[in-house]
């Protein structure tokens, strides 16, 4: 991946909220919190198609709604997570970027995380690039910071029972089933199965080729726990605990 063309965020304000220099690296794309630059790009690619019209991936239908209130959709979700952060209760919606193009959002939330080490996951991803691994490969970046980063026990999802792609993603990265709930659909219901991946089972497929830069100012945020003062020195800007 070449350099980012993007403006950097004004340090004194990344000093205020060190979110916005939260970055995770693979091989294949980046996640990046996403910047009122970046912020304009998830919302333009919101406008566009995200799945076929006839399915609804989605526990909430937002793409349900006429293209323009949907890049506004886009725009308050993102600014009504920063707004309503706190270390008990938050969501960190992270724009994915391949070769410098965005391509959709990874999101990562939790509520009480300091005393649960429980997060969940979500995230959608613009049709044009979906049946290429890239959902594959943000999930797995964003594992790397759940349980890498920031000490996680536990990691959550959830796909409707027909959404074959988005199960599939979960197997490959180690999931189990963990019950199932009917929900609300469109003008119906459907099954939604609920599915875990544990600590143990990330570990077994590990992968060291995952970086995180900017995460020791936002360890607080996350309600996680400062590196371990005898750990081995490190980048600042590179994982946290565990």
């Amino acid at each position: 991946m070449g350099p980012d063309p993007r403006p950097v965020p004004d340090p004194a304000l990344v000093r205020h909220w060190p979110l916005l220099g939260l970055v995770v690296r693979t091989p294949r794309l980046e996640l990046r919190y996403p910047s009122e630059g970046l912020l304009l790009e998830l919302a333009e690619l919101s406008t566009g198609p995200v799945h076929p019209p006839e399915t609804m991936p989605f526990a909430e239908p937002w793409t349900d709604v006429d293209p323009r209130a949907r890049g506004r959709g886009t725009v308050q979700h993102h600014w009504r997570e920063r707004g309503a952060w706190s270390p008990e209760a938050w969501g960190c919606g992270l724009a994915v970027l391949v070769d410098g193009a965005v391509v959709g959002s990874q999101g990562l939330s939790a509520t009480h995380f300091a005393r649960t080490r429980v997060v969940a996951t979500g995230s959608w991803l613009t049709l044009a690039r979906q049946g290429e691994g890239i959902g594959t490969e943000m999930r797995a970046a964003v594992l790397h910071l759940a349980f890498a980063g920031l000490g996680a026990d536990r990691a959550e999802s959830a796909a409707f029972e027909d959404n074959a792609a988005s199960q599939r993603v979960s197997a490959t990265l180690g999931y189990v089933a963990n019950g199932d709930e009917i929900h609300r659909r469109r003008e119906g219901a459907g099954r939604l199965i609920r599915l875990l991946l544990t600590r143990e089972a990330w570990a077994t497929r590990r992968r060291d080729d995952i970086v995180i830069d900017g995460l020791d100012p936002c360890l607080e945020l996350f309600g996680a726990d400062p590196p371990p003062a005898s750990s081995p020195s490190r980048r600042p800007s590179q994982e946290g605990p565990r």
